[in-house]
């Protein structure tokens, strides 16, 4: 009797960031019901594209409204046991700016914080090493967007 073959799961979420002028850019981490801190994600709802829930449970586990995609980062991939399930979970990162606002838990779905750091920081927050693989590329993004940005005011 051969093996089972993993259970797929696709899930989608968002790097948040803000670049304050004259500051370092700041990511918004979040810790879950296991105290683990990472970034808000979740699965897809039928007939959703990866960035469509990926801006959905952002907003739903930010409480953050007003994110502006800039990109997509990267697809990730794991294996592990859930309830005696093996699972091959995919997930798709992408770049949300906000501007503004007030991040909040989503408590009820068990978040339990939500923290801006310095991408330094957040590395060292991070309680995954393939978060850390996102965060990087994120943080290059950002570094790129800034360096791209309004450009010199006309005279």
């Amino acid at each position: 009797m051969g093996k089972r073959r993993p259970e797929l799961e696709v899930s989608a979420g968002g790097i948040v960031f803000r670049h304050p002028p004259d500051q370092l850019a700041r990511f918004l981490l979040i810790r879950d019901s296991y105290d683990n801190w990472g970034f808000p994600k979740g699965h897809l709802e039928d007939g959703e594209t990866p960035a469509v829930a990926a801006l959905r449970e952002t907003r739903e586990e930010t409480g953050l409204e007003r994110l502006v995609l800039q990109g997509p980062i990267r697809v990730i991939d794991w294996h592990f046991r859930f309830r005696g399930r093996h699972i091959h979970k995919y997930c798709h990162f992408f770049l949300f700016e906000s501007p503004d606002g007030d991040a909040a838990p989503q408590l009820d779905e068990g978040i339990s914080a939500c923290r801006w750091c310095a991408l330094e920081e957040a590395l060292e927050v991070l309680s995954y090493d393939n978060a850390r693989g996102v965060l990087k590329r994120a943080g290059e993004m950002v570094r790129t967007l800034v360096a791209i940005g309004p450009g010199r005011p006309a005279v």
